[in-house]
Parts: C-alpha cells; structure tokens; sequence
C-alpha cells in the first residue's frame, strides 16, 4: 500500500517540487492550494495518475478552510503518514507604515496559525495509530532578524519553536516533527529579491534533499548544509557587529499599495 502525503502550498515553489519528488518516490498525494486550477495543470503537464492525487481548495489563513480540506483528505484519502505544512508568504513590512501592521498579521495567519491549523486534524488520529510525521518548513530567515524582513524572519523563528514544542508534546507517541530550514530556494517567493542570495538551490533539488531529511525523520534540518553553517556564524556574532554587516543591505519588496 503506498504512503500519503499532504501538502499545503502546492501549486508553485517547494510545495510544487516536494509533491512531484513524493509521487516520483512512490507517495500518493493530497495537495492544497488556493488555486486549484494550477495544480491541475501542473498535474496534468507531469501526467500524475488519476487515482494517486486530490486536490483540496483551502486558504491556511482561515482556520476553518484549512482544518475542512484536512478532514476532506481523512475521509476521502485516509489517514496521511506525512503532513507537510508549507504554504508560506514573504513580503517587507516597514514598522513606520501603518498598513504594514496588516501585512505583518496576514504573515502570522499564514505561516504561523496557518501551519498549526494545518497539522490540528491529524494530531490525534496519528497520535492513536502511533505513527505520522508532521513537517514544519521554517527558514534560516528564522535564525536572525534581518532589516526590512520583520515579519517574515518573526514567523519563522515561531515555526521552529513551535515544532520544537510540538516534537516535545508527542515524543513519545511515535508521531514525529520534522523542522525543515530553507536557505535561498529559486521560487516565486525569492525571484524579486533585491540582495545577493548565496548557496542559492533549484527547488528540485531542496525537495529531494528534503524527502531525504523527513523519511529519516530528523528533528531539524537545515537545505542546504552551507546556509545552516552561515546562518550559525552568524548567530555567534555579536549584536553590534551583525548591526555592521547588514547596514545598507537592500530591503525586501513591500506589498504594493492597493
């Protein structure tokens, strides 16, 4: 019988290229996106088999949609053997900007709200089988606060404390939490980026490493391994020099005025 993956965030970036290198390993797929429309077409241009993926409409920012298309998935695919909480937005805020406090509560929704109402369907079916994975995509963005990135870098530090206390809450229920931390991914997501984004990876290639990392089911994984070294040196720096470093560092993009 083959396994189950859900994946939210899958119609581009890392959900797209994780869902595609899962099938390609022998997973059967439940993929969550806003728009459905272009997971269909992507899973009609890679010819998935019918009966091996369904797609779920959702929005992780509203907690009711998401925990809806997982209970969809519970009864329509089964109980997942991994859960996969990707979906994820990146945008600069500027304190100063009143509309930027909007910006910063729709980043919390999404990558942090969003990504436990994503697992809260499955806590306790997995709990009561005695096996599961839930997978957490933070970010080395997480590690340090970068300028312009208030919102984006807070989010992914709550990611990677939030598994972590996830991981302490079911360690001994055989349900395992598996933190994942991107560095520099070509996406959608990076593509705009005004700065220099070294050790920079092709999603292909984080997916597969990413596979790897939650088939042996570690705790905290950096992608690539460099990035996790850097993002180390760089937590060893003293305030006042990492201040130094990153002055007249390009911002990231705001959001567009509406």
């Amino acid at each position: 019988m083959r396994k189950l993956v859900f994946i939210t965030g899958a119609s581009s970036g890392i959900g797209q290229a994780l869902a595609l290198c899962c099938y390609q390993a022998g997973y059967d797929l439940a993929l969550v996106a806003r728009r459905a429309h272009e997971i269909q077409q992507w899973a009609d241009t890679h010819r998935l088999e019918a009966q091996r993926y369904r797609l779920y409409v959702a929005d992780v920012a509203d907690i009711q949609s998401i925990i809806a298309a997982g209970q969809a998935c519970l009864t329509q695919q089964g109980l997942p053997d991994v859960v996969v909480a990707n979906a994820g937005i990146s945008i600069g805020m500027d304190t100063a900007e009143r509309e930027d406090l909007a910006v910063m509560a729709r980043t919390f929704a999404v990558n942090n709200t969003g990504l436990a109402a994503t697992f809260h369907p499955f806590v306790e079916p997995m709990r009561q089988r005695g096996t599961g994975r839930l997978v957490g995509i933070a970010s080395v963005a997480g590690i340090r606060g970068l300028p312009g990135h208030g919102a984006y870098c807070a989010s992914k530090a709550a990611v990677i404390s939030y598994c972590e206390s996830l991981r302490g809450e079911l360690r001994s229920s055989g349900v395992r939490v598996v933190t994942l931390s991107p560095g520099y991914i070509d996406t959608p997501l990076t593509r705009e980026n005004r700065y220099a984004m070294p050790f920079l990876m092709s999603a292909p290639a984080f997916a597969e490493r990413a596979l790897r990392a939650i088939e042996a089911e570690v705790s905290y994984r950096v992608i690539p391994w460099q990035m996790g070294l850097a993002a180390r040196l760089l937590r060893l720096l003293p305030n006042a020099l990492f201040d130094r470093l990153l002055a007249g560092r390009p911002r990231k993009h705001r959001a567009p005025l509406q």
